[in-house]
């Protein structure tokens, strides 16, 4: 376990580290595995204010996820409840307080809240000590809450949180909700950048680029993994490609609504024009200033590629709009990139992007079920799919459910 100085030492290259990660819900994920860290708990979970409730946004469990097979994730159910005296965390949120409980089943009865055992009736868990603190911002607004389950010993033993650690959690709140609110702006700017494109094209709805972006980032991790890539670098990447996956479609607000909007079949014309989409949204970002511009400008063109050189744009110029040098057909066309000319962010885009397309209600059509949905995406290994990435997405097929719940349309 660490000592004091070893936990301030950390807790201070935590706020350095910190400040580079962009997207909401990895940050969430980093500040949980921190505060678990410091404190040595088995599980924990953070809540996000949402104005008069809180989200249930994010949580892990090493003992659950021991019972998984190997580089599978714990899947859980997200939901709200009303900021009041009645839950933990909601009294927590209510009144800006820390709650330090020895034994969730031994709250006295005259306290106004009390502890939900039914999860750990469903999971065969068993909760005991529990650490729930406010996530205060510099203006001591709250953000969320942060809660940190079952404290262990050196032998593993659950034990009661100690009370000298509560000030350095507090100070790794403090850089939490000024973490997410910073992220929550970049993420309200993209969010922005995406209803343009939803005002013009009724597809491109804020469920469906969260879920796409949720289930690319699914997909290439597991993919890292596989290939032995450390989880370090791993993080690094999820990040900026969780933004850029979420942009994959932002060419559109550059096509006419005469097209976007067509509720039937486009012409060959119009599907031509539709097409350029994905050169015009690459444009955007084609000053590129750093990797999220980089990977923003890839994805966005390589999205609609296929693995069987079907797709478009293809080897094209994307200033000019023409067929690169020695890659073009006999009409000047460029031809279409194959297999691992595709870059690898771009075919995640594709597999998640249909996925999520065929099994979303739209204005034309009704979701599809899932088996004739999955059906097309076996057949579809070796043709418009990366057979390797199919066979990763049939590994993760859980957590691709589980993002799809978290991100309703009707949300």
């Amino acid at each position: 376990m660490l000592d004091r100085k070893q936990k301030i030492n950390r807790l201070l290259q935590f706020g350095i580290e910190i400040n580079q990660v962009a997207d909401l819900d990895l940050l969430i994920e980093k500040i949980l595995s921190e505060a678990r860290f410091l404190l040595k708990a088995d599980a924990g979970s953070i809540y996000i204010r949402d104005e008069d409730k809180l989200n249930f946004s994010y949580a892990q469990n090493d003992t659950l996820q021991k019972k998984l097979a190997p580089n599978k994730k714990l899947i859980y159910t997200t939901f709200s409840m009303p900021i009041n005296n009645n839950s933990i965390a909601g009294f927590v949120a209510n009144n800006g307080s820390v709650l330090n409980i020895p034994d969730a089943y031994k709250i006295s009865k005259a306290l106004p809240f009390s502890f939900d055992g039914s999860y750990d009736k469903i999971s065969g868990y068993h909760t005991q000590s529990m650490l729930t603190l406010p996530m205060k911002n510099t203006r001591k607004q709250i953000i969320g809450v942060l809660q940190l389950i079952n404290a262990l010993d050196e032998n593993g033993k659950t034990i009661p949180f100690r009370e000298e650690d509560e000030p350095i959690v507090q100070h790794l709140t403090m850089y939490a909700a000024n973490a997410i609110e910073r992220a929550q702006m970049t993420r309200t700017t993209i969010m922005r950048m995406i209803s343009m494109a939803e005002l013009r094209d009724p597809k491109e709805t804020g469920p469906h680029v969260n879920r796409v972006a949720t289930y690319a980032v699914e997909l290439y991790e597991a993919y890292a993994q596989r290939k032995g890539i450390p989880q370090e670098e791993i993080d690094a990447l999820r990040d900026k490609f969780r933004l850029a996956a979420m942009l994959h479609d932002v060419g559109k607000v550059a096509i006419s609504d005469v097209i976007l909007k067509k509720p039937g079949r486009f012409t060959p014309e119009e599907f031509e024009i539709m097409k350029q989409h994905s050169v015009l949204g690459a444009r955007l970002f084609a000053e590129a200033r750093s990797e999220f511009d980089e990977f923003s400008a890839l994805v966005a063109l390589n999205h609609h590629e296929r693995w069987d050189g079907k797709g478009y744009p293809g080897h094209i110029d994307v200033k000019t709009g023409e067929a690169l040098k020695g890659k073009s057909d006999e009409n000047g066309k460029p031809l279409g990139k194959k297999g691992e000319e595709i870059p690898l962010f771009g075919r995640i885009v594709s597999l998640a992007d249909v996925f999520d397309a065929l099994s979303s209600r739209r204005i034309y059509k009704d979701a599809w079920d899932e088996e004739k949905v999955l059906s097309i995406i076996r057949e579809e290994s070796g043709g418009q799919f990366d057979p390797e990435l199919v066979d990763i997405f049939f590994e993760i097929i859980d957590v691709i459910r589980s993002v799809r719940e978290r991100y309703p349309d009707d949300m």
